[in-house]
This record gives structure tokens, sequence and C-alpha cells, in this order.
């Protein structure tokens, strides 16, 4: 099976389109400042409204799919959830300018992970594994299963194995094309046994608020489902270190082929972003050559361990 990654066509999404679309069908918040978030997101483009309200707007067709699953699920949620996650207050229709459904959500105070130093990252993966335990136990039997309207989250990885063995040609005088394919193949040996459980689908430190040095709330989620919680861990060496990685996997209630699959996650991810990159020694690609190493550490210690 190919998949395509690639990203369609994409508006121009400014102050001015969100402000006349707020005008046209929210007139009551007309009059509220609107600006631009910092590391505003790439599925979904973010504005702050007044102090105490978001805009999100999908930034193509796409995600557009995403506004009304966000709208149906997020509530039912919310209430087994220890950490915020964001509240849809109001869905926008498409307009002249703009062809999609979008989101006014409740503001929710912190900075994105991404780009904030977090000084305990032991404690900062300790309690993100307490979120994903927390969402692997909702009840998930009517959730969307895991699809093209989630970019199959929640699916095996071998459903990008088409894509994933061609990065591999590509990359091969760039990387242990041999090691990879060791981790590739070990990921793709097995599937999710149990029922189903939700995704969050993007888990990314992206979509992680921190505050006060804690976890304050998690947002987008645009590639929710329900099937096998894999993907949710490529966080473990996207954004952790060794030790925090330690004390992430140590919380978090799942076997070791589990740890496989979600190995292929992030291998997959980090060979296609670094294949599209030109420039193979920019920081960009160090970054994901960087992912690649930690994984490829973790299955050979994984496997030296082995009977």
């Amino acid at each position: 099976m190919v998949i395509s990654t690639h990203s369609s066509t994409r508006p121009e999404i400014t102050v001015s389109l969100v402000s006349d679309l707020i005008s046209e069908q929210f007139p009551k918040w007309a009059r509220l400042p609107i600006r631009p978030v910092e590391s505003g997101g790439w599925d979904n483009r973010t504005f702050h409204l007044g102090e105490e309200m978001s805009v999100r707007l999908p930034s193509a067709e796409r995600y557009a799919s995403q506004v009304q699953k966000e709208q149906k699920w997020l509530p039912k949620l919310a209430p087994h959830l220890s950490i915020p996650i964001q509240e849809v207050l109001a869905i926008g229709q498409p307009s002249k300018n703009y062809p999609w459904n979008w989101s006014v959500c409740r503001w929710i105070e912190g900075e994105n992970a991404s780009t904030l130093g977090i000084d305990d990252l032991e404690q900062f993966a300790a309690q993100i594994a307490q979120f994903l335990n927390e969402l692997y136990k909702i009840d998930a039997a009517d959730g969307p299963l895991a699809g093209v309207h989630n970019f199959y989250r929640g699916s095996p990885p071998s459903v990008y194995d088409t894509e994933t063995r061609a990065a591999l040609s590509q990359l091969r005088d760039f990387i242990d094309v041999d090691a990879v394919t060791g981790v590739w193949e070990k990921a793709i040996s097995s599937k999710w046994l149990h029922k189903p459980v939700w995704v969050h689908g993007d888990f990314s430190a992206g979509n992680i608020l921190v505050k006060d040095g804690q976890l304050a709330a998690v947002i987008d989620f645009g590639s929710s489902g329900v099937g096998d919680p894999a993907c949710d861990l490529a966080i473990a060496w996207t954004f952790l270190t060794k030790r925090s990685r330690q004390i992430f996997r140590s919380h978090m209630e799942l076997d070791s082929d589990t740890w496989a699959r979600a190995r292929g996650w992030a291998i997959w991810k980090a060979l296609i972003t670094l294949a599209q990159v030109e420039d193979k020694t920019c920081t960009d690609a160090l970054k994901y050559q960087q992912v690649i190493d930690r994984v490829l550490e973790d299955h050979r210690l994984e496997n030296s361990h082995s009977p």
C-alpha cells in the first residue's frame, strides 16, 4: 500500500481572514483582538481570540475532517483525563474566502514543550505517561477506527511499509540501512492483539503545553482514533533523553512488542523527513539522524537482553 504523506495545497490564513470569519459568523466576538500564535501548528493555523479563546483553522483539505471529529469526541474524553485538553466552544462554517469548517476553542495557558526548555525531563516523562495511561483506559468501543481520517495512526506501522522502504533506498549513503531495516522488520512483525484503545495520534512535544515546569495540557486531537497505542510512543526518541525515556517506558503499561512497533513509527517518520531534506548536513537533517541513532541504540539494547 502506498500512502502519501505530502501536504496538499494550503490557503493563505491571515489575521485579516480570521477577523472576517469571526465578524461574519460570531459577531459577539468581533471586537476581540486577534493575533497569530507562535508555533501555531502544521495541520492547523492557530490564533489568539481575545484573552480566553483561540481560533484553529485547518491548513489543507486533508485536515478538514478533524474539526467535526474533535467537536464530537473531545467532550467525551475530557472527563476521564486529569490533564486538560482543548475545549471546542464553537464551529465555524466555510465561507467565500475559506473552504472548510474551523473551530473556536477555550484558550489554555502554557508554553509549547518543543520551544521550552524543561528542567525536569524525568518528571515530565512520568506525567505524559500518566496522561497516555488514562487515555488508553477510556472506553473506545464506539470510537473512530484508525484509517484515512487520521493518517492510519493506531494501525500497525506496516501500513507505511512501502514508504519506509523507499526512504531506506534513498538514504543508503547516509544511514546504516541494514541496522535500520532490522528495526523496521521487528516493528512490523507483530500487531496489537488487545481491544483497540484511544490514541492521540500526534503525541509530540509540539502538541504538549507546559506551565511552571508541569504538564499543563495536551492539544490537537485531529489525528486521534482507536487502535494500537504504539504510534503515541515515538516521543520517547524524538524528545526525551536516555534516562527520561527509561522513566517513560517504566510508567507505561505496555509490552515489548508494542515498544518495537513504536520504534517503527519513530523510524518511519525520521526516514521520510530526512529523505526530503536536500542538505543532509543541515540542522534539520541532523535532528532526524539523532532520532534514528536513538532508536538504533534502544533496539540494540533490547536485543542484547533477549534470551
